[in-house]
């Protein structure tokens, strides 16, 4: 910890699911130093799980924010820190004692950042959810699927963790862009639902212009068009072909030794889709996936295995970029994006819950009888 462009920004994350944890896995990878704030009970209501990647690279300890001296504590933390990071329901904070105003009273200067799947308000802002509810609400979801068939969850990958965390992430860092000029703290309101609808800012422009219909699986880049999808090779497993440009179908074409007699003058004719999905179903199936990638090599017919989470870190581009990285004996994605001047350090494995309590509470200034006294309490792990 504390290597990369945000080494010195100081963070607190009052421990949640899957949103909030992102947002502060970005900024702990970039060097800030994130205090994951646990609950002091592990065995009541237990958030995630020890192993967690989402709880690299930063400290954890153990508070019972339900009682009074739990939350001053956090609010002795929250004077020496820069941002606050919250995901729970709109108003659960305020009833805490640890909402914008309770904090902004002890430190003006505060990035609070809040992520929820609908938002602070509106008539749904209560409501239970998860990231397919709000990539549903967002538009979304609608658009993504076979041609014919329901729409599939795209994994948790939209609202959690691009358009929740993600977005969370950049908004708390546009927020202490401003505090530069202002000095002043403010609140970052995220919405799952907007993240969401936000990614999908392309799609709403192409409905509107009349370039993409109705129905999903049948428009250019939702697997509608042949050159556009995924194919299984002979040995079952797939490529991913891109060939979208009229130069890169050329490449594709020729290595897969295509006859141009059989092929439509234009592969845009949306009316040949069907026979040329055939042709490359067919003329794709009589190759291995590797003998396949092998035989576009130094080509630009945009041809790319379909690999595993296992064999990703191996493929010779991210090794070359190392693109993953061992984090305790496990092999996860490395911090992105990457700097010339102050490149980030290797993240370290999530600690165990509550286990950098005693340290914390030291570099607040709080003497070892006040610590005793907390714990004997369980006001603290």
């Amino acid at each position: 910890m504390g290597a990369g462009p945000l080494s010195g920004l100081r963070v607190v994350e009052l421990a949640g699911l899957a949103p909030g944890p992102f947002a502060c896995t970005v900024l702990a990878d970039l060097g800030a130093d994130v205090i994951r704030v646990d609950r002091a009970k592990p065995g009541a209501d237990v958030i995630g799980f020890e192993n967690d990647p989402l709880r690299r690279s930063r400290r954890s300890i153990g508070v019972d924010t339900k009682q009074p001296d739990g939350v001053e504590l956090v609010l002795k933390l929250v004077e020496q820190v820069d941002v606050l990071v919250e995901g729970f329901r709109p108003g659960v904070t305020e009833r805490m004692g640890l909402g914008p105003a309770d904090c902004h009273a002890r430190n003006p200067r505060l990035i609070y950042g809040r992520i929820t799947g609908w938002g602070q308000d509106g008539p749904m802002a209560q409501r239970a959810g998860h990231d397919i509810n709000y990539v549903g609400l967002s538009g979304a979801l609608e658009a993504i699927g076979r041609a014919g068939d329901r729409p599939v969850p795209p994994m948790n990958l939209v609202a959690d963790y691009g358009g929740g965390g993600m977005l969370l992430a950049m908004g708390i860092l546009a927020a202490l862009y401003e505090r530069t000029s202002s000095g002043k703290g403010q609140v970052v309101d995220a919405s799952m639902v907007e993240g969401s609808a936000l990614l999908a800012t392309s799609l709403y422009g192409l409905k509107a212009s009349g370039a993409w219909s109705g129905e999903r699986g049948t428009n250019l880049l939702d697997g509608g068009a042949p050159f556009y999808d995924t194919y299984e090779c002979k040995d079952g497993r797939y490529v991913a072909v891109g060939a979208l440009e009229t130069r890169f179908w050329a490449d594709l074409v020729k290595v897969l030794e295509l006859d141009d007699a059989e092929l439509p003058q234009h592969h845009f004719d949306m009316s040949q889709w069907p026979r040329l999905r055939e042709i490359l179903t067919t003329e794709i199936a009589k190759y291995t996936r590797d003998e396949l990638v092998a035989k576009a090599e130094g080509t630009d017919a945009c041809i790319t295995p379909v690999l595993s989470t296992e064999e990703a870190p191996s493929h010779p581009q991210n090794a070359a970029r190392d693109s993953f990285v061992d984090v305790g004996g496990v092999t996860l994605p490395s911090p992105a994006p990457k700097f010339d001047r102050t490149p980030a350090a290797t993240p370290t494995p999530p600690h165990e819950t509550a286990a950098d309590t005693d340290e914390v509470l030291s570099e607040l200034g709080m003497a070892e009888g006040e610590v005793g006294r907390l714990r004997e309490a369980g006001v603290i792990a």
